[in-house]
């Protein structure tokens, strides 16, 4: 029997609108998508390993939403680092003093949930403050103390569901110093605000008090990737270098001070904001920002589009769209930078 996503499967159809009736689930139009796929995959792979991944996402996934979903009016920074740094470590001290920052200001911590810099930022910010987004490793890696015994704890198996609850969930991303895992973390960022893929948010490179990790970083950045045109100018607009922990909480609040959200609607980008912009603030953002805006367009004041309401919590927001290049990313950081500044 061929499955078809419209309802045109005759009896499987009724018999899934029972399953659902049954079950009383949320947005059931979805829900029998989702169930259409499974069976879809099962008639077209009848590869076991193939079928088994696709299990273990949905699941993963599915946990990932249900821890998550309680604390979705809290706004959650994602700290990466060294799993190797001590707690008599500099750098581990300005990860717990940084994190405690941040609970303090209302901010949850998410980490990786093992120790070294992870366990600092569970630490700064308290468990009751903090999830742990853990690996399971051939080489066993622990559950921190901190957050050892707390229901915030996922353990993925696969290391691209943990990618999409670190960025996901996350309105900022930090890193600490640390190894491949930690470079990797910085570099996939990067590439996905850099390609829009990932809405704009703030990424903060936090080095230790001699600069001997990301300023040399930063210098290699600039002096090979930048010279031989590799990257562009803007692109160092995606994110901040700093030594001092304070500094990089001011960075992620006054990232958040008018600005709220963004969500691309077809070729619209629409901008949602704490507070309205003046028709004076929109002149001169058009004046200063033009060669980010597609010929034809302009910035325009709007209510939510039709296609938001899947979003019903942020509907009264007031909104910024316009039609974007969907190249200049870099320009989209300032352009935010800017209006925050207002």
């Amino acid at each position: 029997m061929k499955l078809n996503f419209s309802r045109s499967n005759n009896e499987l159809d009724e018999l899934i609108d029972d399953i659902l009736r049954m079950t009383v689930v949320n947005h059931p139009g979805i829900i029998r998508e989702m169930i259409i796929t499974a069976l879809k995959a099962g008639q077209e792979t009848d590869y076991l390993a193939d079928l088994k991944l696709m299990r273990t996402t949905m699941k993963e996934m599915r946990y990932t939403n249900k821890v998550f979903c309680p604390h979705r009016d809290r706004m959650k920074v994602t700290i990466f680092g060294s799993a190797r740094t001590s707690p008599e470590e500099p750098i581990y001290q300005k990860c717990v003093t940084f994190s405690r920052m941040l609970a303090e200001r209302g901010f949850m911590a998410i980490t990786g949930g093992g120790g070294g810099i992870m366990q600092a930022g569970n630490e700064g910010a308290g468990a009751e403050n903090s999830f742990a987004v853990n690996i399971r490793l051939p080489f066993e890696q622990e559950t921190n103390p901190v957050m050892n015994g707390s229901r915030n704890v996922i353990t993925y198996k696969y290391f691209f569901n943990r990618k999409v609850a670190f960025l996901k969930e996350a309105q900022a991303v930090v890193l600490f110093p640390g190894g491949f895992g930690t470079l990797d973390e910085a570099m996939e960022t990067l590439t996905l605000i850099q390609t829009g893929k990932n809405p704009p948010i703030p990424l903060v490179l936090i080095d230790d008090d001699q600069g001997d990790y990301w300023e040399k970083w930063f210098h290699f950045i600039k002096e090979t990737l930048l010279k031989r045109g590799l990257i562009s100018g803007e692109d160092f607009s995606l994110f901040s270098v700093t030594r001092d922990p304070a500094e990089a909480v001011r960075i992620i609040e006054d990232f958040y001070r008018i600005y709220h959200s963004s969500r691309f609607v077809g070729d619209t980008l629409v901008i949602r904001l704490n507070r309205p912009l003046t028709a004076e603030q929109l002149d001169i953002l058009e004046k200063e920002f033009h060669e980010i805006i597609e010929p034809g367009s302009s910035l325009r004041i709007t209510g939510p589009l039709p296609e938001e309401l899947d979003q019903p919590d942020l509907v009264h927001l007031p909104r910024l769209s316009f039609e974007f290049n969907h190249h200049s990313y870099g320009l989209l950081k300032a352009f935010i930078r800017r209006i925050n500044a207002f």
